[in-house]
């Protein structure tokens, strides 16, 4: 009698309700996506891992992510084909537009993946070096042997992300179960000169309207309920805002239209915030006279990252960043499902190409000259070393009898 008693009390606390998956964990399933640990929103990895730790663990789905390109554009291609590259190793959909380049010849330039084996290999040849860089090196003071050593390159405890070989390219074999459209200008305006738009550029409402077709066509729409299994679109813009598109911001102080690139981008957001996908534009900001549209174009981008290349310029000769080829400035981090933005614990950042892999370090400055530099020199780098961050300690330039 008293297990009937306990089992009619069971029955009456028994409750019929369950817990609603949340959407998130539905997303989750989608190839190439994880959800993030600190917003909850699904994340893409950005083709670059030490990039993805940069920016709070990938590029989140329905943002953009803005790369102020180099002076020669070089770098910041790299991140481009980077983030397509890593939409065909996931089989996600791709989008590639370009008013420069026909974007047939960009994915046929994509870095080949590296497997499992060569990423070992090449994990121990940089161990190697970096012993041997140990050995060499000049040894500091002894109250800095006991600091806990500190990683060059920004890691997370989680695989995320594939790494690629510069120096190949992709197999054809990889593209055959991808589904990829292009936007070429050149093509379309030869196609079909007599389109206008009210509102903004003829270019970029062209671009939109391409954008928003793929995005109903192929079942992106997030609004829509998708009748096959989920897929992520990964758009990609080549030097948008560039004379190319027709747009004179670059070459005028003054342009002729200078709301267009603004409400391209207003209207591009509202498409991604809706649908399952990321896109990653590359602007030349250097190019851009008006620092007021500069500013907006900011604003209006969910995430934000400027290239520095050292080609060209003084720093390229300086001795203290003779390991980087640049430096990596954060200008823009998204607040998801936050009042504040995930910031990285890592202010000072540059990058380093070598023969196979382009990678983003924490910049190290080094701990003093040999006796044979000259003073004058020693004091002129100090002066750079001041200019790149005051946090690292004020240097005293002068010719006093005490420096400190």
């Amino acid at each position: 009698m008293a297990a009937a008693a306990g089992g009619a009390a069971r029955g009456r606390g028994a409750t019929s309700f369950q817990r609603k998956a949340a959407a998130g964990s539905r997303l989750a399933t989608v190839a190439g996506t994880r959800p993030s640990v600190r917003h909850g929103q699904l994340l893409l990895s950005s083709g670059l891992p030490s990039l993805d730790c940069v920016l709070g663990g990938g590029i989140a789905v329905g943002t953009l992510l803005l790369i102020e390109e180099d002076k020669y554009g070089f770098y910041s291609s790299l991140l481009f084909k980077y983030f397509l590259a890593e939409g065909v190793v996931c089989g996600h959909d791709l989008f590639v537009a370009s008013a420069k380049e026909h974007p047939d010849s960009i994915l046929k330039e994509l870095p080949a993946p590296l497997l499992d084996e060569q990423r070992n290999e090449l994990g121990e040849e940089a161990t190697a070096v970096k012993s041997e860089d140990f050995q060499d090196s000049m040894k500091i003071a002894w109250r800095y042997q006991n600091l806990p050593k500190m990683e060059a390159s920004p890691t997370t405890s989680t695989k995320f992300g594939h790494y690629y070989d510069l120096s190949k390219t992709m197999s054809p074999e990889l593209f055959q179960p991808i589904k990829w459209h292009s936007f070429y200008l050149p093509e379309e305006l030869s196609l079909q000169p007599t389109v206008k738009t009210r509102s903004m550029n003829s270019a970029y409402g062209r671009l939109l309207l391409s954008i928003q077709r793929i995005i109903s066509q192929e079942g992106f729409d997030g609004s829509d309920p998708q009748k096959k299994q989920k897929n992520i679109l990964r758009i990609g813009i080549q030097s948008l805002g560039s004379l190319l598109w027709g747009d004179d911001i670059c070459c005028s102080d003054t342009p002729e239209d200078i709301h267009s690139l603004t409400k391209f981008l207003y209207v591009l957001r509202g498409l991604l915030r809706k649908s399952l996908s990321a896109c990653v534009i590359t602007i030349p900001a250097h190019l851009i006279e008006n620092k007021a549209i500069m500013e907006r174009v900011t604003n209006l981008s969910d995430t934000v990252v400027g290239l520095e290349s050292f080609i060209g310029s003084e720093r390229e000769t300086n001795p203290l960043y003779k390991d980087y080829h640049g430096l990596v400035h954060v200008r823009r981090i998204p607040q998801l499902n936050s009042l504040i933005c995930d910031v990285s614990d890592m202010k000072d950042l540059a990058f380093r190409l070598k023969r196979k892999l382009f990678t983003i370090e924490r910049l190290h400055l080094p701990p003093d000259l040999s006796d044979t530099v000259s003073r004058t020199s020693k004091q002129e780098l100090a002066g750079s070393a001041k200019l790149l961050s005051s946090g690292c300690g004020a240097m005293a330039i002068g010719k006093k009898h005490l420096d400190f």
